[in-house]
């Protein structure tokens, strides 16, 4: 099923995020969390690409997986940071061989020795480039990311919309956002981009933040800004980490049913391959999601 066909229908969507093991070791375990997220029924789940490759051979196995035994619409990403032609076009042949129908097509993050690195020589320097190759390989469902925060790279928001707008043009059918802690912040995004004439479908990122280390690692990876309300609620449960765990997820929660209310109809969670966050997050979402 191409995604762009469940985004554009009334009623709200609900997705989840897996990612593949960091060493071959976990595997096993990475695929009974999968197994068991792919159990819920999520209307869709994403499967993220490892940094260079690495792990990544793994994605296409978990993506096969999850529609094999759960009939669950698969997002399979792919990132070409650094990589060749030759290698992306392997990548892409593997996914048109599995009939992989979506493909989220991302720059990826640079690796540590990247970082300020010469790329005039590299064959992809920005997602623009993969989502052409992509385009131009066979009839995929190509889905791209965008940054209602601004990307780390960008001068400002203007330049970024005008990057994005660009993705859309070569063949990005919707979009997924990195994750944000304030609604507003993607409310006024969406206004500017629709200005542009911007007008794929938007899936809102969420990331429910269980642990106090988690939000530090995600502000240093995004620079999410965070507001007042939100640091309370991890200043005072922070400690415990029961507490932290349901404040996290109910918080998320409560976002969500915000945006939904909102028109907002479109959610995906980065549910970080755990099982209990996303059935936690369906459970309470539950009525509200099937409201008429």
């Amino acid at each position: 099923m191409k995604l762009t066909d469940l985004l554009r229908r009334p009623q709200p969507t609900l997705s989840f995020e897996v990612f593949p093991p960091k060493t071959d070791a976990t595997f096993d375990s990475v695929l009974n969390a999968t197994r068991a997220i792919a159990a819920l029924r999520p209307d869709f789940m994403s499967v993220t690409y490892g940094a260079g490759g690495g792990t990544s051979r793994y994605t296409l196995e978990i993506v096969t997986t999850v529609e094999r035994e759960f009939q669950v619409p698969t997002l399979a990403h792919l990132t070409c940071v650094s990589s060749t032609r030759e290698t992306v076009k392997q990548r892409i042949a593997e996914l048109k061989e599995a009939g992989v129908d979506n493909v989220m097509a991302l720059r990826g993050d640079l690796p540590p020795e990247l970082v300020g690195a010469d790329r005039s020589g590299w064959d992809y320097r920005h997602a623009v480039d993969l989502v052409r190759e992509l385009k131009e390989a066979g009839d995929f469902c190509i889905g791209g990311a965008c940054y209602p925060e601004v990307h780390p790279e960008s001068k400002n928001q203007k330049e970024d919309i005008a990057h994005l707008k660009e993705k859309v043009e070569a063949g990005c059918s919707f979009l997924t956002t990195q994750m944000f802690f304030d609604n507003n912040l993607l409310y006024n995004f969406l206004y500017k981009i629709r200005e542009a004439g911007i007008t794929v479908p938007v899936v809102a990122g969420i990331m429910p933040i269980t642990h106090k280390s988690q939000l530090e690692r995600a502000i240093t990876l995004s620079g999410s800004f965070v507001p007042q309300r939100f640091k309370a609620l991890v200043d005072r449960f922070g400690g415990s980490r029961a507490a932290m765990k349901q404040a996290g997820i109910l918080y998320a929660a409560d976002q969500i049913i915000d945006l939904l209310a909102n028109g907002v109809k479109n959610i995906h969670v980065y549910s970080m391959n755990k099982p209990d966050v996303a059935a936690a997050i369906q459970s309470l979402l539950k009525d509200v999601l099937s409201a008429p």
